[in-house]
């Protein structure tokens, strides 16, 4: 009944002895609340990203929101197909036995969670990549960056992920039912063997991997653009990099902060196999935790909007008490104001102008 070469029996090993109990109506309920507030929450940030994206097609902006569209619609996805399988799996009083005599549903549930696991983070770390470049290489993004070759780059990303999450079932090893009963994964339990260990190891490393290049990537963009900023005065066309990388660096800390406890406990598992001290509850925690990601994800483009930075700025401003600035910006515009009526008036068609005054003046 363990064995991993098993594809029908593999998955049923750990229905034995199952020391990790779950709740089954507060389990329901939270699933149906996460499912629903992630549709809601991605769906509208599908709908201000494609607005969006509809006025800036032509500019630099586009790329980036093509990426962010892609992420969202991945987490959208993501919440639609594992949320329906755990509502379903809860509401048959998890009786996998019963409703899933083939492994089926198992290694669906599996191949759903490894990809829309990884292709978020994946996504993350290309739209930091994307930002880094169109802010240290401007002309090589504008002739480069197309929205050909940005939809090539969601293809590859995606195609990448279901190659991960499809290696297990090609190499005939069964995705397993977890402690819980409530989800399948790769095998966490007793894992003694080589491929078992990798497939947890790839996981979890590639996740780590792409954090670290968002992390890297937003980096070097942050400290270009307050060079830029401090550098030059001009704010023209710079508004909306700051506007991206804010959203980045959000997405970011929120993938950081849902995902690490996750990948580090299937690190931890891969390496120490079975000595490793990860309790099924401890996983099961991480694991909501990731799940958190998807829901917050879409909020970070719903929230930090230009408009919306805008009006927090005011208030911050506001609360702060800085109207000397507000004082000092507006005589500055109103210096800058005058210089340009004086500029115009000590021009030569103003001159001639002011010179047939006198003559038509005398004429009369």
């Amino acid at each position: 009944m363990n064995s991993s070469k098993s594809p029908g029996l593999a998955g049923f090993g750990i229905l034995k002895n199952t020391t990790c109990h779950t709740e089954k109506k507060i389990s329901v309920f939270f699933s149906i609340i996460f499912m629903t507030v992630g549709i809601l929450s991605n769906s509208l940030a599908i709908a201000i990203l494609m607005k969006a994206y509809q006025r800036f097609r032509q500019k630099s902006k586009a790329s980036f929101l093509l990426l962010a569209s892609g992420l969202v619609i991945t987490d959208l996805f993501g919440h639609l197909i594992n949320g329906a399988i755990a509502v379903f799996v809860y509401a048959s009083d998890k009786d996998w036995i019963r409703f899933n005599q083939s492994n089926i549903l198992c290694s669906v549930f599996g191949i759903c969670m490894v990809f829309f696991g990884l292709c978020p983070l994946f996504l993350g770390s290309v739209m930091a990549v994307e930002r880094c470049i169109g802010v240290t290489k401007p002309i090589f993004h504008s002739t480069k960056m197309t929205s050909k070759h940005v939809k090539m780059m969601l293809t590859m990303v995606c195609l990448f992920a279901v190659l991960i999450a499809l290696l297990p079932i090609l190499r005939f090893r069964a995705y397993q039912i977890q402690a819980s009963r409530t989800w399948c994964f790769y095998k966490t339990e007793h894992v003694e063997d080589w491929e078992d260990r990798f497939y947890l190891l790839l996981f979890s490393s590639l996740g780590l991997l792409a954090l670290a290049i968002s992390f890297l990537c937003n980096a070097v963009t942050g400290i270009t653009l307050l060079r830029v900023k401090f550098k030059s005065q001009q704010r023209q066309g710079r508004s909306h990099h700051f506007e991206m990388i804010i959203q980045l660096l959000a997405i970011m800390c929120v993938s950081c902060i849902c995902w690490s406890p996750f990948l580090v406990s299937m690190a931890r598992i891969g390496i120490n196999a079975s000595h490793s001290k990860e309790n099924c509850e401890t996983i099961l925690f991480a694991l909501r935790m990731a799940t958190w990601n998807q829901i917050l994800d879409p909020w970070v483009y719903i929230l930090l909007r230009k408009a919306v930075l805008k009006n927090l700025y005011k208030i911050t401003r506001g609360c702060c008490g800085m109207h000397i600035i507000n004082l000092h910006m507006w005589e500055l515009s109103s210096i800058k104001n005058s210089l340009k009526v004086a500029a115009i008036s000590e021009s030569p068609v103003s001159s001639k102008q002011i010179n047939l005054q006198p003559l038509s003046s005398t004429g009369q």
